[in-house]
């Protein structure tokens, strides 16, 4: 169950009822301009690191336009259907109860603009502590990679026998941390897969061969089995 809390304009959303404290720590992270992104495959999304109270390092990201709207439009949205915060917010929670290792989903929060129409949106999840991204550990640290492979070509496999759909998996978003254990990231447009597996697998692997191709890694980033 997802218990929802009202602060001035935002309304934030958790498992377990939010403090004032981290309340307010939130609402002055979203206040601030996060951190442009930085890397190969880094993506566009801007975000910020916090000490929550009583929950410790967090990520908070701010939810940002792509494509051509972008260039007038950079974090409002329509509200058609659910909030994208929520949505994702709910599938990280199922994700991590059918095995798909992901950060822990710790809050989402939105601020209606004009009226009950349009939004600003953010997730809040648990850091993953000296974690890199596999597109920059396939770079720096190559001799670490194909056990990784492995272990994501496993992590595929779960997602596509449950038919989800992550249209943006590539390199960069999937974080390894200094056990080497991978966490996969940024499900905000992923999607029930209503086709057959077999052509759902080939998607995943044609996106992730192309990012693979476009940003010159590391071809032992295309070895994997699922």
């Amino acid at each position: 169950m997802t218990i929802i809390q009202s602060y001035n304009s935002y309304q934030f959303g958790s498992k377990s009822a939010l403090s004032k404290q981290q309340i307010h720590q939130m609402v002055n992270c979203f206040e601030t301009p996060g951190a442009p992104p930085q890397g190969v495959l880094s993506g566009r999304t801007a975000v910020s690191t916090i000490d929550l109270k009583n929950i410790g390092r967090v990520v908070v990201r701010s939810y940002s336009r792509g494509g051509v709207i972008r260039h007038f439009n950079t974090k409002t949205y329509l509200k058609l259907s659910a909030y994208r915060c929520q949505s994702e917010f709910e599938l990280l929670q199922h994700l991590e109860k059918i095995g798909v290792s992901v950060p822990r989903a710790v809050a989402f929060a939105y601020q209606c603009i004009l009226g009950t129409f349009f939004y600003h949106a953010w997730l809040i999840t648990e850091e993953i502590s000296n974690a890199c991204t596999l597109a920059h550990l396939s770079i720096t640290d190559p001799d670490r990679i194909q056990p990784i492979m492995n272990q994501l070509g496993r992590q595929i496999s779960i997602l596509i026998e449950n038919h989800i759909y992550h249209v943006d998996l590539h390199p960069g978003n999937v974080l390894v941390n200094p056990a080497n254990q991978i966490f996969i990231i940024d499900f905000d447009k992923a999607r029930m897969y209503k086709k057959n597996n077999l052509r759902l697998r080939k998607k995943y692997m044609d996106r992730w061969q192309r990012a693979v191709l476009k940003y010159n890694l590391p071809s032992v980033l295309n070895d994997i089995v699922i």
